[in-house]
């Protein structure tokens, strides 16, 4: 599960800022302790935080229920909204946002350098929604360069969504046109870095919500309550069967929530029930084995099929090549600085 995590959107007073930053505190840790995969961890969620929402104690609270085994920080950004954003600034706020970012522990680091990841806020991966909410052609040579490990933005409902869906891909930059991530080179067992940025995608498939025919639609991979996840949508994202191409056996499911917004289905009795189908259906130790996994995680264990590592359990690949962080929630940091406000602020308000 990947979390678009955003605790001021839509203009909230400070009072639904809190009351959303609390609900996340303190029932995703109710939610997740009823339940675990094959190897005994409770489901983790994985919280893409704005730099924007860096206030009032926000990330120092997400950094304390990381502590507790609960989940991972990357970084979504927003930008490009009052104006198109540029190379220079983009570089500038993505390294500005890892500096203080790294105050609380966040990111995980492979050969002593930061990695993070990454979902663009909007959609607008690489300047794809014809200019706005992005602005930078170049974008995906940005991330490659200030240590981007895989993008998590897709799919989505839009025409930034690539035409290559339900794949796992390297994505290569055309720094002179937008959405180089249309279509890539998949990720395959006993392959090799083939682009300038994996892309880690949900399914999205076609799904008939009632009888009538009318009914028929293809959602994305999210968990919002509008209309709740059911049993056989569950099934469907098996049966979408995304996967490393050479080891089909191993079914990946990334889905991604608006924690914030999507309170009661994301910390109440739709994601219970979500966890209690994949955990009986799909956990017997034969046909099924379930693990629950970081958006980290997920990517060590892709990079240890595709270095053609051949062990039976995903689970020891956890830290396979990007170490796991250290999160410390001690530091008395209660929101970005004047120097990363500055940098967003430039673009997105």
């Amino acid at each position: 599960m990947v979390d678009h995590y955003e605790p001021g959107t839509q203009n909230a007073s400070l009072e639904l800022e809190k009351e959303r930053m609390d609900d996340c505190i303190q029932k995703y840790p109710k939610l997740a302790d009823r339940h675990v995969d094959a190897n005994g961890n409770p489901p983790t969620r994985t919280w893409f935080f704005p730099p924007h929402y860096h206030r009032r104690g926000n990330l120092k609270q997400l950094v304390e229920l990381c502590q507790r085994g609960y989940g991972e920080i990357e970084l979504h950004l927003h930008h490009g909204k009052i104006k198109p954003d540029d190379s220079k600034n983009l570089e500038k706020t993505i390294k500005q946002c890892i500096k203080e970012y790294k105050q609380f522990g966040i990111f995980g680091s492979k050969g002593g350098k930061t990695k993070y990841g990454f979902i663009h806020g909007d959609w607008a991966l690489d300047n794809s929604r014809h200019g706005k909410f992005c602005g930078v052609n170049n974008e995906i040579s940005i991330l490659k360069k200030t240590g981007c490990y895989a993008d998590f933005t897709f799919p989505c409902s839009n025409s930034s969504t690539p035409i290559q869906i339900n794949s796992i891909f390297y994505a290569t930059d055309d720094p002179d046109q937008p959405k180089s991530h249309n279509k890539g080179v998949r990720v395959k067992k006993n392959g090799q870095v083939d682009g300038d940025l994996m892309i880690i995608q949900g399914p999205i498939h076609p799904f008939f919500f009632s009888k009538n025919i009318t009914s028929l639609r293809a959602p994305t991979d999210e968990i919002c309550g509008t209309p709740p996840v059911t049993a056989k949508r569950i099934d469907c994202w098996i049966k979408t069967a995304i996967h490393i191409k050479g080891k089909s056996n191993w079914i990946i499911v990334k889905t991604h929530t608006h924690g914030a917004t999507s309170g009661d289905a994301v910390y109440g009795s739709e994601m219970d029930s979500i966890f209690s189908h994949l955990e009986s259906k799909y956990n017997d130790g034969e046909k099924y084995i379930l693990h629950y996994v970081t958006a980290r995680e997920l990517y060590n264990i892709i990079k240890a099929v595709e270095n053609g590592e051949d062990g039976a359990d995903p689970h020891q690949y956890r830290d396979y090549l990007i170490e796991k962080p250290l999160y410390d929630s001690s530091p008395e940091i209660y929101s970005a600085s004047g120097k990363l406000n500055e940098l967003v602020g430039k673009t997105y308000q």
